[in-house]
């Protein structure tokens, strides 16, 4: 399966059912009155993190995700069917995102749930409208429209404990192959990583830790050279960045630094992620050539920093190195629990409202804005006038014909609700 990890949707949550408009008919029952009954809502679209997806191929090519629209009302006052909600699988990590740039869904957690299009809410039935004034209202509600998304990004953020980083040949993919159960490809040549790789590595079968083989990195990574920031991404997320060095990289040094430098210009906080050292291929070295190895780079490594000398192939270093970021990890986790607990960032919904509003006078009519009023307004059937007149006085209660008022309105302009222009009357 092809590794995607960021698409571009569209997004329609179901339309709410229009209400009934109805007025009862039996044989031998003399104007039974108005017995329509309310639309049923539609349909919300839900994310769903799952550990069983790792990539949004499925969105390659189903650009478009639609929930039901909610069943119109029926006689009799019978109540419309709300439409089933729209649960939709994605990675563990997954971002979604507005054109506008804000995050509306953070899937962080396996089984996780973010609504991120309600559903509109299904019309009243004229049935709704009888009262003491109001004995045979002839009119219903129209069912509301859904949240609309028209570009929605879903980018895949992977969420591990460990992000292997180096240049490419480092030996990740070999390294990971043999701690876990992954299986990555591997060959003698650059960038044989053409996706990240995961895989569970079980240490003293105490603790499990996800580690992420991160394609190998290049001068200018930051900037989109070799494999680019495509695959930075998925390092902004990892606890714990384990550093490879290759130990017959020209200047071992110079290797590490120039992957450090384009984890800085990529996210300048991921230098200070905690990080392990690691100098791979050293079966075939001899001690002295070794550590000596080891001191170029300690010249360069932070102070606090531990250095291994491993062979993915010969396990030679590999249990030590995993107990120094198990501690590592560990430490993290319990960081990132503490946050949790005291920083609750609320997520943005799709439902609130508002009852502000603003009234403009734009090209001879004027123009109301305001969430909650323009809700009502999605509800109104405009060829019904008696649907209509219920809309004015819901905006005589809201102040809103008082403040047109003030502003000069005349007899017959022209009302406009929203952007919308078969949103009008006239006053």
């Amino acid at each position: 399966m092809a590794f995607i990890d960021k698409v571009k949707v569209t997004v329609a949550a179901g339309k709410g059912g229009d209400g009934k408009l109805s007025m009862r008919h039996e044989k031998f029952v003399d104007k039974g009155g108005p017995d329509g009954g309310d639309g049923g809502d539609g349909g919300d679209v839900v994310l769903v993190a799952s550990r069983n997806q790792n990539t949004l191929a499925a969105f390659r090519y189903q650009k478009q995700i639609k929930a039901e629209d909610g069943h119109g009302g029926g006689k009799q006052r019978m109540h419309g069917k709300s439409a089933k909600h729209l649960m939709v699988q994605v990675p563990v990590g997954t971002i979604a995102t507005t054109g506008d740039g804000v995050i509306i869904a953070d899937l962080a957690e396996d089984g996780q749930k973010e609504v991120i299009a309600k559903g509109g809410r299904g019309g009243f039935g004229n049935a709704h409208f009888v009262s003491s004034r109001r004995q045979t209202p002839r009119f219903a509600e129209k069912g509301e429209p859904g949240d609309d998304l028209d570009n929605l990004t879903l980018e895949l953020k992977m969420i591990a404990d460990v992000g292997l980083v180096g240049m490419p040949n480092a030996g990740k993919s070999t390294l990971l192959s043999k701690l876990s159960n992954a299986r990555p490809e591997i060959a003698d040549y650059a960038f044989t990583t053409l996706r990240p790789n995961l895989g569970v590595v079980d240490i003293n079968g105490e603790v499990s830790v996800l580690f992420a083989d991160i394609p190998g990195l290049i001068e200018g990574a930051a900037d989109g050279k070799g494999l680019g920031h495509a695959f930075l991404r998925h390092v902004e997320r990892t606890a714990v960045i384990l550093h490879l060095i290759d130990a017959y990289s020209d200047n071992v040094a110079v290797a590490y630094k120039t992957v450090k430098a384009e984890l800085k210009a990529y996210q300048a906080d991921l230098v200070d992620r905690p990080e392990v050292i690691a100098l791979t291929k050293v079966e075939g070295l001899d001690e002295e050539i070794t550590n000596d190895l080891i001191k170029q780079l300690k010249k360069v490594a932070p102070k606090d920093a531990v250095i291994f000398a491993i062979s993915a192939q010969a396990g030679i270093g590999t249990r030590e190195m995993l107990f120094a970021i198990k501690e590592r990890v560990e430490k993290a986790r319990a960081v990132y629990a503490e946050e949790l607990e005291a920083d609750k960032l609320p997520v943005l919904r799709m439902t609130n409202t508002s009852d502000a509003y603003d009234v403009i006078l734009e090209d001879d009519r004027f123009i109301v804005h305001g969430e909650r009023i323009e809700k009502f307004a999605k509800r109104t059937d405009f060829d019904n006038e008696e649907g209509v007149q219920r809309l004015r006085d819901i905006m005589r209660r809201a102040g809103i014909l008082h403040n047109m008022v003030r502003k000069g309105i005349e007899a017959d302009q022209m009302i406009q609700i929203g952007n919308d222009r078969k949103r009008s009357f006239r006053y």
